[in-house]
């Protein structure tokens, strides 16, 4: 889909485009991605699914998902605020607000902040008032605060307005369990597993009832289906641990104990205390299944046939509306209400007590009652429901007893106990979807009690915008007229480099005024770009752990001899090792202590990360994932340095500890249920993204770096990202990274495929992993396999993974002093063994291979809606400007994007004015950041069309300044650069031929390299040969270089 929009960016129906890749995108958990999508479909003003007003509630509760509920909340705020709002929007987004309150703690203290959920939530009911999802929430906030009665009636008429929720059903029994009445929670139960196979928190409250009467096989059972329900295609989550570690536990137990030892063996020594004085009757009928009751009745005495399943259907609801009218007698002998509005949760008398310290469901969190050391959970387990579904009906189990108040202790004890009760409750329930497997293949866990799992997102996505945008997309959706802007067809005139600026002019015009959209600086007739197949070659195993080229530099000659830079240039990385002392550079400079003495108070962005060993990278629960979990927060550099010494400190008196052989556990640790110590895994910090580009700030550090040679400085004559004209921070300065052991770098390619450099400043070690670029895609592949995003998602590559899918992995380890470099393209992925300081930044060697992949990302990001930090246009308009390239195929890919965006810039100037649009000469002044489209972040050349967006003035592209306008209405057009200025550049960019000069025979210099045992596909081209306009010294030399030399 993305495809459509990027080869016709015109597209008259690109909103739904970006309408379905925005939804795509927020099932996949990509929200980033997702928000962009949603926003680029709401500025086009086109015709279109939705609403705006439901675009926007899209892209509020997309910030809600992402755990940005401030964010969220003004977007929901601003959306009421709208007088035209639909009701049932209206009340969806009232609904949205108030469970919010409910669950984040950031809105608040709980007390203040349960009044409001409450209040947001009625005020959804009016408008409105057959909302089962609100009743359903509002009975979890009533429930919470302990209105136990006003609780009961709201999930009471839940189930009349949707019966098929089994959410409703297992906050029901939860409610009745608080109340004591395990036989009516027992039923609830029953409800929601029936309605929800998968649904985890059900089985798991399930199976902690039977535990606490003492039926472990049962609750092993049930315990069993709440694993299954984690490993389900609709739950993403993670297993919870702690259920892992009860199946475990009851394993254990069932093996080593005698059946009739656990039969007799009640929890705590005590049965249940099961009938509370005034019970309340359980609602198992809903007014839908009183109608297929009668239904299913009338077809019978009529003397229709009934298929096996609706006769079985039929006897469990006859059996259960019998036992509803036997409840419904007692209740109305007993006159008594069930749950009085002014009754408080009675204390019970058995191990299965309500845990009154945390009574309430805030942060999703479940209301328990304890038994045996184990909570109880709440409500819906599943985050992502926007594909839930449920059964049509909601039969009870036809193994459900008749209910009496007077059930004494013994009966109750009797009828759990039966032998066949867990058998019958798999029978009835259909467990033919669920993916069986061995007990074997369950995660373990070390806690002994069953935490509460957590449940993040419980809001199901009925809002009206979803039920409106599956409504009309089943419908037939009529078209519109194209606009009257089209996209260039193939009877346009060919150009070529070989033509003057004034013959493209002319030969260009009137095709400004059929329209005119971005353009693709790899040509119109080149296919979308697409990620690369990896190399067919099958690799050996010694080839896929190929040995990492290295190159020992042990003088200032050595250094600066241009063999250097070609063997660097040869790999897809390289490891300079001694160049720090070869050239006498002060990395103290560097060192934390210098730091914090130059300035303390200097911004550093920090990473709270998981501390693992580099071959591994596992979630909470112990699973290897990809995923790579990083929480970003902001410190300075004192602090961060208080950080870095203290972990020291603290690994120092560890050792010594453990050479003592003293052992501590820590507060974080914990036994599980057989006694084995367990330890959470501990977290670091990681001071990342120092900016060090300001001169005033750091004139020694940057001025040391100056004695680096020309190709691997940060300023450079020879390094494309010197011509950019402005400052990319991290790119074209330098950045410092403060490290602790395990402090991760995720897997990346550098911005726009530019090379990079890394020295280590000690006086830790740092451990490397690269994959050549040549295998970039199939490591894509293997981030899409994990449900990451290759381009935002913070991913750890699993090397067992790579092996298999036969991408070789380079290994190893940078010391003190060594510099890395980065070769285009390279996939890599690093990790501190010691604590150390880094500092980094991009280079651009002046090769066709280098602006080739820099220009192919380029295209490949807009493809993908992501940002290029690098505008490709800008600098090859200032590369034209400052240099002359003697390399033909160099020079043909600058001069076919200086053609492809002049060529542009007539059409644009054509078209506005066709428009009846003011071009107004801007200018461009010295140190001018790169201008980007508003929204769809695009670079802008020379044409800006600017409109007035929240009292500021917003660039757009031509495309979203169309979309927002066919006619460009409300928009200026300013102009950077004169045309004639533009056309002389062009014309003055030629192939610049050079003649080598005759030198007396130079002995080579000879490396002390250390080569690849198996090379891998063929490495990159030579260094090309290009001479600067100035700053000659620092030229990369003309002097042919061969491989020989080596």
């Amino acid at each position: 889909m993305r495809t459509v929009v990027y080869v016709d960016p015109a597209f008259s129906r690109a909103n739904e485009v970006h309408l379905r890749l925005g939804f795509m995108k927020k099932v996949g958990g990509d929200f980033h991605g997702s928000v962009k999508h949603f926003k680029l479909a709401l500025a086009d003003q086109s015709p279109c699914t939705l609403s705006p007003f439901e675009i926007r509630f899209h892209v509020a509760h997309l910030h809600e998902i992402n755990e940005k509920p401030k964010l969220a909340k003004g977007f929901y705020e601003q959306l009421l605020k709208e007088k035209d709002l639909p009701s049932q929007l209206r009340a969806d987004t009232h609904r949205h607000i108030g469970w919010m309150y409910h669950v984040v703690d950031a809105l608040g203290e709980k007390q203040q902040r349960e009044p409001i959920a409450i209040h947001f939530l009625q005020k959804s009911l009016e408008a409105e008032p057959r909302s089962g999802q609100t009743l359903y929430l509002l009975g979890r906030c009533f429930a919470s605060i302990g209105r136990v009665h006003d609780a009961f009636l709201a999930y009471r008429n839940s189930v009349d307005k949707s019966e098929g929720n089994a959410d409703t059903w297992c906050s029901i029994g939860v409610l009745y369990q608080q109340q004591n009445q395990p036989l009516d929670a027992l039923q609830a139960y029953i409800c929601a597993v029936q309605l929800d196979k998968f649904h985890v928190a059900a089985w798991t409250n399930l199976g902690i009832l039977y535990e606490s009467v003492s039926q472990p096989k049962d609750a092993l059972a049930c315990f069993v289906n709440a694993s299954r329900g984690y490993y389900s295609v609709k739950n993403k989550k993670s297993m919870n641990p702690s259920l892992a570690q009860r199946v475990q536990f009851l394993q254990s137990r069932l093996a080593n104990a005698p059946s009739t030892t656990l039969a007799e063996e009640p929890v705590h020594g005590t049965s249940p205390q099961v009938v509370p004085r005034n019970p309340a009757p359980p609602v198992c009928l809903s007014q839908q299944q009183l109608h297929n009751l009668q239904v299913l009745q009338n077809s019978v005495q009529q003397g229709q046939q009934l298929t096996p399943s609706q006769q079985q259907y039929l006897a469990q609801l006859q059996h259960q509306y019998r036992l509803m009218q036997q409840q419904q007698q007692q209740s109305n002998r007993s006159s008594v209400s069930s749950f009085p509005s002014t009754a408080s949760p009675r204390p019970a008398s058995s191990p299965c007590h309500v845990q009154s310290a945390q009574p309430d469901l805030s942060n999703s969190q479940a209301q328990g009652f304890s038994s045996g050391g184990s909570e109880f959970t709440h409500g819906n387990q599943n985050q992502d429901s926007l594909d839930r579904s449920t059964p049509k009906s909601a039969g009870a189990l036809s193994t459900s007893p008749p209910f009496s108040p007077n059930v004494s202790d013994q009966e109750l004890q009797a009828w759990l106990s039966q032998k066949d009760l867990g058998d019958d409750l798999l029978k009835n329930v259909d467990l033919d979807d669920l993916d069986l497997m061995d007990e074997d293949e369950l995660p373990g866990s070390n806690n002994n009690s069953l935490h509460s799992i957590n449940n993040n997102n419980i809001l199901e996505e009925k809002s009206s915008s979803n039920r409106s945008l599956r409504t009309e997309m089943d419908q037939k959706i009529s078209v519109p007229s194209p606009r009257t802007i089209s996209s260039p067809v193939d009877s346009e005139p060919t150009f070529h480099i070989g033509m003057s600026a004034k013959d493209l002019k002319e030969r260009c015009k009137g095709l400004g005024l059929k329209g005119v959209t971005n353009c693709s600086i790899l040509g119109d007739k080149c296919p979308p770009p697409a990620p690369p197949e990896p190399p067919k070659m099958k690799l050996s195993e010694e080839q896929l752990n190929p040995q990492t080229p290295s190159v020992l530099v042990e003088s200032k000659n050595l250094a600066f001899s241009p063999q250097l830079q070609e063997f660097c240039l040869e790999h897809p990385i390289a490891v300079v090792r001694g160049i720090a002392a070869a050239l006498k550079l002060d990395l103290g400079l560097f060192s934390t202590k210098t730091l914090v003495e130059a300035n303390p108070d200097h911004a550093v962005e920090v990473r709270a990360q998981y501390l693992q060993s580099a071959d591994e990278n596992q979630d909470t629960a112990g699973k290897k994932v990809w995923g790579c979990y990083s929480h970003r927060s902001q410190t300075t550099i004192a602090k961060y340095a208080m950080y870095q010494a203290s972990s020291f400190q603290d690994s120092v008196k560890e050792e010594n500890d453990r050479s003592q052989g003293i052992h501590n556990n820590s507060d974080s640790d914990s036994k599980d249920s057989l006694g084995n110590p367990k330890k959470k895994k501990k977290m670091l910090k990681f001071g990342t993204n120092v900016d060090l580009s300001d001169d005033r700030k750091w004139r020694d550090q940057l001025q040391e770096l100056q004695k680096l040679p020309a190709f691997a400085r940060v300023v450079s004559a020879g390094n494309m990202l010197s011509h950019v004209g402005h400052v990319i921070l991290g790119m074209n300065t330098v950045q410092l990274y403060m490290k602790v052991p395990g402090s991760r770098t995720p897997g990346h390619q550098e911005n726009n495929n530019f090379c990079s450099i890394n020295i280590n400043i000690g006086p830790g070690d740092c451990e490397w992993f690269a994959v050549p670029d040549a295998y970039w895609g199939a490591i894509q592949n293997l981030c899409e396999r994990n449900n990451l995003s290759y381009l935002h998602g913070s991913w750890w590559p699993d090397l067992s993974d790579c092996a298999k899918a036969g991408i070789p992995v380079y290994r190893f380890t940078q010391k003190p002093g060594d510099l890395v470099w980065v070769n285009s393209g390279c996939v890599h992925w690093v990790q501190a063994i010691g604590w150390c300081n880094n500092i980094a930044w991009n280079v651009g060697p002046l090769t066709s291979r280098q602006y080739q992949l820099g220009i192919d990302r380029y295209e490949w990001n807009k493809l993908q809606h992501f940002k290029s930090i690098v505008p490709m246009i800008h600098l090859s308009w200032n590369l034209a400007r400052n240099i002359r390239v003697s390399d033909v195929k160099l020079f043909e890919l600058i001069k076919s994007t200086l053609m492809r965006t002049l060529l542009q810039c007539f059409k644009l100037l054509e078209f506005a004015r066709s428009k009846n649009v003011e071009v107004r000469f801007h200018g461009r002044q010295k140190n001018d950041a790169s201008h980007y489209c508003g929204q769809c972040e695009l670079e802008v050349f020379n044409i800006l069309f600017i409109r007035e967006q929240e009292r500021r003035h917003v660039v757009h592209c031509v495309d979203c300044a169309r979309k927002a306008s066919p006619n460009l209405q409300g928009f200026m057009c300013l102009e950077e650069y004169k045309l004639d200025e533009l056309m002389e550049v062009y014309d003055n960019f030629v192939l610049h031929k050079v003649t080598p000069p005759v030198l007396p025979p130079v002995q080579q210099v000879q490396l002390p390299l250390q080569l690849p045992l198996h090379p891998l596909p063929p490495p990159p081209p030579i260094v090309q040969q290009v001479t600067p306009l100035s700053h000659q010294s620092e030229a990369v030399s003309s002097t042919p270089i061969t491989s020989s030399s080596l």
